[in-house]
């Protein structure tokens, strides 16, 4: 039954999606009353609110107690959303995660040059206040991990382009189930601060390569790191 039901939630999700693609559902206005999506897809009230769940998480809706869900306006965080399904089905496969990890050093490579030679003081101070965070967590590996994620996201907010940040948090996202198994301890989280304090310095002296090779060094000795972990994953 559960198959049969997750089916049938999938045909109501993808029409509803194409119907929010193409502004037959407009930003701001509610969708159909549950008794009409009952009705036009002939399923059960169960199916009809699992597909707004899964549209409500893809960022495609807004859902509120008591409320009609409203449909959200399209924005890169609704797009990567919406690739999330086909993002998990890729990481399952043979070397997926890798696959998806060197995507990620190759942009954080060329993001952290253009910290290095374009960042504002503000930039700079987000920098500082986010290294000064993450070396204060090194013994809670929760937030160490909170803070480690919101350093790298500086960097993603420094070109001022929307969709940097809304591709962190998609790439976060998509990585965060098998990163959950990382093996941690004061230790490691005290050597990956240190790394981030040398990618932080490399920006501030405006060495481009310096802080291209401090990034490079820390992501790949974290792979190496969790790669015998992660081997199963993908």
């Amino acid at each position: 039954m559960r198959a049969e039901g997750g089916r049938a939630a999938d045909a109501v999700v993808q029409a509803l999606a194409a119907r929010i693609a193409s502004g037959d559902l407009a930003a701001g206005a509610p969708l159909p009353p549950e008794r009409d999506l009952i009705g036009t897809f002939g399923v059960s009230r169960t199916v009809v609110r699992e597909a707004v769940a899964r549209l409500a998480s893809r960022g495609l809706v807004e859902s509120r107690p008591r409320f009609r869900p409203v449909v959200r306006r399209a924005g890169p965080e609704a797009a990567f959303a919406a690739a999330g399904d086909v993002v998990a089905s890729l990481l399952r496969e043979e070397g997926g995660v890798r696959n998806l990890y060197e995507m990620r050093v190759m942009l954080e490579a060329a993001l952290v040059r253009h910290a290095a030679l374009h960042a504002r003081k503000g930039d700079l101070q987000a920098l500082d206040a986010a290294l000064g965070a993450n070396e204060a967590a090194v013994e809670d590996a929760p937030r160490f991990y909170a803070t480690d994620v919101a350093f790298h996201a500086v960097l993603y907010r420094v070109p001022a382009n929307p969709i940097l940040p809304a591709l962190h948090g998609a790439i976060t996202g998509w990585l965060g189930a098998p990163w959950a198994a990382m093996p941690r301890s004061p230790e490691r989280n005290r050597l990956n601060a240190r790394r981030h304090r040398d990618i932080r310095d490399a920006v501030r002296e405006r060495d481009p390569d310096a802080a291209e090779a401090a990034l490079r060094a820390h992501l790949q000795a974290a792979w190496e790191w969790v790669r015998p972990t992660l081997e199963g994953a993908g």
